[in-house]
């Protein structure tokens, strides 16, 4: 168990009545049913935990180097991690732990735990148990990264939060749940990705942070957007649109995309809407992207497109790669 903090680890601070974070003990100590959950927990902190909005990818990468130096001691691993950027983060290790053969189970809590109406012990618990769960063969059950939230296990990169106050805080929109918490823990095996013991674990560290994210409204002010567009600090874009992904038909918008894809930025169509995917081809307002060089991001969460490019960009690859690899699911986070 990686311990970075957030909400399930918070109590409030008896001077001030805000709410700050405690060690792992305090957690273990709160949560003593952990000692009857069927599985050997150990735990590992971060050593200050940090609250999730300051999570940035040199954290990603400790995360990664904790299970890469521990992968072969341990059946499986549950990161509590808070719930404002856990799809973020779930995002980018589905990509950095690459070829995982074991569950990465992220989990976290609305309410502190010790709240009594807190439900971080239930998440928790549950997330412990997927983690260690094997078939008959003796294989994990869910060997990838997911986050476990209020009944449902999601795959990472499909996961996007969805409520800052319903316990029911994540949804994953485009893709299946790939399992049910009730009286049992219900897996939908034809939605994991299959355990194949023939590929090989690979942690990646690089990831390129020079991406923004560009939302269309209505009256989006074109010097904003050339100023982006120009800027060498921004190697990438995520660009979220209208409907399936549909552009105003602004001649300077489209012309100052296309000059940016023409000086090596890499520019990923992904819709606003929570569900539905980009079909470009489908309107001549999303047609002029195609043809300006935009790539389709599909059905892609914006946390996941981000962290993709990202990853793409940290590795290495040419423009090209980025946009081939773009239209290819590595990791499952998209349909194509």
């Amino acid at each position: 168990m990686i311990y970075t903090g957030g909400t399930i680890g918070m109590v409030r601070n008896p001077e001030t009545g805000s709410l700050e974070a405690f060690t792992a003990e305090n957690l273990a100590a709160n949560i003593p049913e952990m000692k009857y959950c069927g599985a050997e927990v150990e735990m590992v902190s971060f050593g200050d935990p940090i609250d999730s909005s300051d999570m940035n990818p040199q954290h990603w990468g400790r995360i990664v180097k904790i299970i890469s130096d521990n992968y072969d001691s341990y059946d499986g691993f549950v990161i509590l991690h808070g719930t404002d950027t856990m799809a973020f983060t779930a995002s980018a290790l589905s990509f950095m732990l690459e070829n995982i053969g074991k569950p990465v189970i992220l989990t976290g809590s609305q309410l502190p735990v010790e709240i009594i109406r807190s439900d971080a012990k239930e998440n928790l618990l549950t997330a412990i148990e997927i983690a260690a769960a094997k078939d008959a063969d003796g294989h994990p059950v869910v060997p990838e990264v997911c986050i476990y939230f209020h009944d449902e296990l999601m795959r990472g990169n499909r996961s996007s939060k969805i409520s800052a106050s319903n316990l029911a805080a994540f949804a994953s929109n485009n893709y299946p749940v790939l399992a049910h918490s009730g009286t049992d823990i219900t897996y939908h095996k034809e939605f994991i990705r299959p355990y194949d013991p023939s590929k090989t674990f690979t942690p990646h560290y690089n990831m390129d942070p020079s991406i923004i994210i560009l939302s269309l409204f209505p009256g989006l002010q074109r010097d904003a957007v050339e100023a982006a567009m120009k800027s060498d600090a921004i190697g990438g874009v995520i660009f979220r649109t209208f409907g399936s992904g549909n552009a105003p038909r602004n001649g300077w918008l489209v012309n100052c995309l296309a000059e940016a894809v023409k000086n090596g930025k890499t520019i990923v169509n992904i819709s606003q809407c929570a569900t539905g995917s980009v079909e470009m081809e489908r309107y001549e307002t999303g047609r002029q992207l195609l043809e300006a060089g935009i790539v389709s991001g599909h059905d892609s969460t914006v946390e996941a497109a981000l962290a993709k490019l990202m990853f793409l960009r940290g590795e290495g690859y040419s423009q090209a790669e980025i946009q081939r690899l773009m239209n290819t699911s590595i990791a499952g986070e998209v349909t194509v």
